[in-house]
């Protein structure tokens, strides 16, 4: 929603004054500033965004027109000016008055080792304790190999930065790219393309996320420092270690004779022994004894400037040092602990200033802001005498307090009053990040004080503490995210969102979780953004605040058009037909489903597991060749749960399929065990016409069977046969076969007679034609023959006798295929079968099978 001259006079709360200054919600005045909200317009990676500070950032589709032009690399000039604006600001006061511009001692080892490790392309750790420092070695190496790459030396600050955010500072030194935030394939293509060694001062992080950063950055060379509590880098990340420790004896003594601008007497050379081996050479230490031994020779100097009689002054002088006139040298605790004796010797507005650090937690606020938080017009002078008594460190483009120092100047009493300070802290910076003439790089440098008195408001439980750091959140918040600072913009947000809460600021809470649901859709984090838009939503819609829900619901379709597009990307899957059925096409080219109708469907699923193998769910069916279709698993987590269901539906088809083929298979064997209760296997076929009361199938439902072959019998004696022989039947031509349980009424040429008892065969075993084409049974006659069986004429056959295997009489009988000894026409005496006495009958002349 861009505010614009042209909004209606209800929207200001006022009648006829479109072009005043709007009186809604905290921030939207940007807290007495004059001027109108300020609105900016950035690229998201696919998303135009515009950061509106009244009701709320709004995002949509980068239209073609709005989309940045290619980044260009920065010219040498041009990274260097960035480079000297993004530092921390030089003191104001004499050249070499600071303690940053002292000589390294003892360092020029480790600084040619570290230039030579980076000119071969290695990057290197250094690892120090705070004081050690790290940060002038730095700056020795980066002046060392300022010729070394293609794109220089880039110097960035990890203090309170993620990997993301490294990557992010580094593409903005080097790429020309404003109001441009690339996403993530973007940013990692761009960095492959950045040929620089880049020094990277207080590492807050190791491990995978050094590695990450690493990796998208194959062409740079990194010299970072950090302090042992650090995570380590991992084991592959192939990362040069160098340690850093204090200087020796000789060092600190030309340390301390450069800070006090002579010769140390007998007594300074001692105490600094002494102070050497208790500080183990750490040069933070001598920098502030060094300031220690200035303050008191400036007294001794003040001294000797206000006595009356120089001649006595002069005695004074010569009587030694332990006649000083500061008193005597520091004792070891104290020089130890420096931080008590060099505060208490400093002026109010240095003292106010300090008060100001301990209540931000260490954060010093930029020199700029120092005669108003102090209420001193000469306040920014004390930052040079801060650092050259060494009370504070640079920490990027800010300083911040020293080791140490925070927590002695607690104990002194610093600490008092501090909720107070950082009341009147969050009241200038909410007036001044919201001022129009304040650009938002300029409010983004400043976010780590401006978070932290966030942090403390926002905590805290006095009266109007809240609501303050909602007005410091509100203002500040569009800033940093103006200035491309995302990280600040998401802390601001999240105290904002808290404050609001805690000081019951339903339409400020309501701003806050706007503000977050269109980040986390910047970031690609569709569920966190519907959360976030859904909660704003909601409480808009109690406040009746019609134009942002109108801007949360925008976000919010977006969000789902966002999700519909990325789960149709993951469940679209590619139909790949394999297997000589998978091929046939029916009439109209569509797959003929015909085709594989007695054919088993086998779906593979091809899932990308955690050890790399596929995982396949096959579903086995009755018969011949089977379809194969394979479904690729898509990528991410709503691919994989896509082919998850998949998977899961797959899976119970099969096994339905395995169940009823399962089920009906069960089902045929038990009725044929009912029928062939008897152990009768062998059938014959009623010729065509001598039996008519028994039923008959369909015409030409049997006439395509193939002939049959004899099985093998197993002569008498044996406990079951091998194998069935089948009686040849003699229908009549162009008509199905009988029923095969019934018998002829004609027995055939040779007539088979029992020897002895029933069912054994008087004549051996024919070997059949062909093998068997189910398992045998052993038949076993229902009566036992009386006596001679009768030799009835046979009757010829009309046509080529058929025969049916076992399995085939099986599935075509309809009737019951066990032994019954069916009577003849002509009412004759039950004949066993040709399988009891092992010989296949003859049909006239002609021999079965």
């Amino acid at each position: 929603m861009d505010p614009n001259p042209n909004r209606g006079p209800e929207e200001y709360r006022e009648q006829g004054h479109p072009a005043g200054a709007p009186t809604p919600p905290s921030g939207a005045e940007q807290a007495g500033s004059g001027g109108q909200a300020r609105v900016v317009r950035l690229v998201s990676g696919g998303y135009l965004v515009t950061v509106n500070p009244v009701d709320g950032s709004e995002i949509e589709p980068c239209p073609p027109g709005e989309r940045p032009a290619v980044p260009g690399k920065l010219r040498a000039d041009e990274r260097a000016g960035a480079a000297r604006a993004a530092a921390a600001p030089l003191p104001i006061g004499p050249p070499g008055s600071a303690g940053h511009e002292t000589l390294l001692e003892e360092r020029s080892e480790e600084t040619e080792r570290l230039v030579r490790l980076l000119s071969r392309g290695r990057s290197v750790r250094l690892t120090g304790p705070s004081g050690s420092g790290r940060t002038r070695l730095l700056d020795a190496v980066a002046t060392a190999c300022a010729d070394l790459a293609p794109d220089g030396v880039i110097r960035l600050s990890g203090y309170h930065r993620t990997a993301t955010d490294v990557m992010y500072a580094l593409f903005g030194a080097v790429y020309r790219a404003p109001r441009h935030r690339p996403d993530r394939p973007e940013l990692l293509r761009r960095l492959g393309g950045i040929g620089a060694i880049v020094v990277l001062d207080d590492l807050e992080f190791g491990g995978t996320a050094l590695d990450e950063l690493l990796d998208a950055t194959p062409e740079c060379a990194f010299l970072t420092a950090a302090t042992p509590d650090v995570p380590a880098p991992s084991p592959d990340s192939h990362l040069e270690e160098v340690f850093l420790g204090g200087v020796g004896r000789g060092a600190c003594a030309r340390m301390l004779e450069r800070a006090v601008d002579r010769k140390l007497t007998a007594d300074e050379e001692s105490w600094a022994a002494d102070l050497w081996f208790e500080s183990e050479g750490l040069p933070l230490r001598f920098v502030q004894a060094g300031a220690l031994l200035r303050r008191r020779d400036r007294v001794q100097a003040e001294a000797a400037a206000a006595a009356p009689d120089t001649a006595d002054a002069g005695e004074g002088a010569a009587a030694g040092s332990d006649a000083h006139p500061d008193g005597p040298l520091p004792t070891l605790g104290e020089a130890a602990s420096p931080v008590p004796l060099l505060a208490a010797r400093m002026g109010a507005a240095a003292q106010e200033t300090l008060r100001f650090a301990v209540a931000l937690g260490g954060e010093l606020p930029h020199q700029a802001h120092l005669p108003a938080l102090t209420e001193d017009t000469h306040a920014d002078a004390v930052l040079g005498e801060l650092l050259g008594s060494g009370l504070i460190t640079p920490a990027g483009s800010c300083y911040r307090l020293a080791a140490t120092v925070q927590e002695q100047l607690a104990a002194l009493g610093y600490a008092e009053g501090a909720a107070a300070r950082v009341h009147t802290a969050a009241q200038h910076y909410a007036w001044w990040a919201g001022h129009p003439s304040v650009a938002p790089e300029r409010a983004a440098a400043e976010a780590d004080a401006v978070l932290a008195a966030m942090g403390v408001l926002t905590g805290s439980r006095e009266s109007g503490h809240a609501s303050a750091a909602v007005l410091l959140a509100r203002t500040a918040a569009p800033a940093f995210a103006a200035a491309l600072h995302w990280s600040a913009w998401e802390r601001s947000l999240r105290h904002g969102q808290e404050a609001a809460r805690l000081a019951g600021e339903v339409a400020e809470e309501a701003y806050f979780h706007h503000e977050l649901g269109v980040l986390a859709l910047c970031s690609g984090s569709l569920d966190r953004a519907r959360a976030e838009l859904e909660a704003s939503i909601g409480l808009r819609g109690v406040l009746s605040d019609r134009r942002g829900a109108v801007a949360g619901r925008r976000a919010l379709a977006l969000v789902t058009d966002r999700s519909r597009a990325d789960s149709a990307a993951a469940d679209t899957t590619v139909l790949h037909p394999a297997g000589p059925k998978a091929d046939a096409k029916g009439p109209q080219g569509r797959p003929d489903t015909a085709a594989s109708s007695g054919a088993a469907a086998t779906a593979r699923l091809r899932l990308q597991a955690a050890d790399g193998t596929a995982a396949t769910v096959v579903a086995r069916g009755s018969a011949s060749a089977a379809a194969t279709t394979a479904l690729p698993a898509t990528a991410g987590a709503t691919g994989r749960r896509a082919v998850r269901r998949n998977a899961v539906a797959a899976g119970a088809g099969a096994l339905l399929v395995a169940v009823l083929g399962t089920v009906v298979t069960l089902g045929m064997t038990a009725d044929d065990d009912s029928k062939n209760g008897d152990h009768v296997t062998s059938e014959q076929t009623t010729p065509d016409g001598e039996n008519p009361e028994l039923p008959t199938e369909p015409p030409g439902s049997g006439s395509s069977l193939p002939p049959s072959t004899a099985d093998k019998a197993t002569p008498a004696g044996a406990g079951r046969h091998d194998g069935t022989s089948p009686s040849a039947s003699a229908p009549s031509t162009g008509q199905a076969p009988t029923d095969p349980s019934t018998r002829p009424s004609q027995p055939t040429a040779r007539p088979t007679r029992p020897t002895g008892g029933p069912g054994t065969p008087t004549d051996g075993p024919t070997r059949p034609t062909h093998p068997p084409t189910g398992s045998p049974t052993s038949p076993t006659p229902t009566e036992d023959p009386t006596g001679e069986p009768t030799d009835p004429s046979p009757t010829g056959p009309t046509g080529k006798p058929t025969t049916q295997s076992p399995s085939q009489s099986v599935t075509s009988t309809s009737g019951s295929p066990s032994e019954a000894s069916p009577q003849s026409a002509s009412g004759t005496a039950p004949q066993p079968s040709a399988s009891d006495a092992g010989t296949p009958s003859d049909s006239g002349s002609a021999p079965a099978g």
